[in-house]
């Protein structure tokens, strides 16, 4: 089949086309023939190198994947081959204490496809059966390639982490990448009033056709002003965080007493201080978010599929391109996802 490998850490050129073995699942498993892709930073964090993150050459990248059922080893209730499908980008061995509670995502053996197993660069991969979740007809390939994991991670940090309520003031960093346009549509689907920020007038002008109530130039505006302005000085019940060093600081600031603060990345930079008076004073709440469950997903795709939530998609790019989709995310310009088609 053909797939694109990365072949050692570096820049986009290290992204080569190629043609691999086909993969062959084991029972339990599915084929499932990749038409589209979606990229997601974890796809740059891996070709560039992250301490602590490491992948053993050459590797298949892509997280986020779209296609048919092209094989089942042994029958499975409700798929069947030519099925359309999406795929639940996290895997867990199904037997500990934290899968079988539902908390798959914090077990011991969970796994991301593309990460730490071959990924969606490819026209084919396997998965287990249970990662496969059908989708209707009227969703497009493209779409539901964009769909699971940012919705999957902001459903999780919003509903389950930070709790939130109807009403509350949301704070949502940088609209214009995948977890920022779904996290607004999640916190105005639950009620929330959402102050979102981008870097550009066009960024901001679509963050407001996504829902958002008040929107700020992070670059230009006082963004911890806008915050307190819009809010009557109280400032924001969640400040839904994936930004990092760059924003750490004005986060924590607009955090209103007794605010929850929700981070689930740093693509900025993994450094951050915090000034602890801030932290106690106005007995604020830190908390880590990291990907999310297979019932959160099913969960947040049920509206999806009804039409409550969009799928973003800022551009297509051919799977034999994937060095110039990689440059394209890494310029920060896209609003939405850039998803290769294969």
């Amino acid at each position: 089949m053909k797939a694109v490998l990365l072949e050692a850490n570096g820049g986009p050129e290290k992204l080569r086309p190629t043609e691999v073995p086909d993969p062959r699942p084991a029972p339990g498993e599915v084929l499932v023939r990749v038409r589209s892709c979606a990229l997601n930073h974890i796809d740059l964090w891996l070709r560039k190198g992250i301490p602590g993150q490491s992948v053993t050459f050459p590797h298949i990248l892509g997280c986020d994947i779209a296609g048919e059922i092209a094989g089942l080893p042994a029958p499975v209730e409700g798929l069947a081959e030519g099925q359309r499908v999406m795929l639940s980008p996290g895997t867990s061995c199904g037997r500990c204490k934290q899968c079988l509670s539902g908390e798959d995502n914090a077990c011991r053996r969970y796994r991301i496809l593309g990460v730490h197993m071959p990924g969606g660069y490819a026209e084919c991969v396997r998965v287990p059966a249970a990662n496969v979740i059908p989708i209707p007809e009227r969703i497009s390939f493209d779409e539901a390639a964009a769909f699971p994991l940012v919705f999957l991670t902001a459903w999780h940090m919003l509903v389950r982490r930070a709790g939130l309520r109807r009403g509350e003031d949301v704070l949502v960093w940088a609209a214009g990448s995948g977890v920022g346009m779904a996290a607004i549509q999640v916190a105005k689907h639950l009620g929330a009033r959402v102050i979102a920020t981008a870097g550009s007038e066009s960024k901001l002008a679509k963050a407001r056709e996504l829902g958002a109530d008040h929107v700020v130039d992070h670059h230009k505006a006082d963004v911890v002003e806008t915050v307190r302005r819009v809010t009557g000085k109280k400032g924001a019940d969640i400040v839904f965080e994936h930004v990092g060093q760059a924003s750490w600081e004005r986060s924590i600031h607009a955090l209103a007493h007794r605010g929850r603060l929700v981070t689930c990345g740093a693509t900025t930079g993994f450094e951050a201080s915090t000034d602890l008076r801030y932290l106690f004073a106005k007995q604020l709440t830190l908390l880590g978010s990291y990907m999310g469950t297979k019932a959160d997903l099913l969960e947040v795709a049920a509206l999806f599929f009804e039409g409550r939530f969009k799928a973003v998609v800022d551009s297509t790019v051919p799977l034999a391109e994937a060095a110039r989709a990689h440059e394209r995310l890494e310029s920060g310009t896209p609003f939405g996802k850039v998803v290769l088609r294969i």
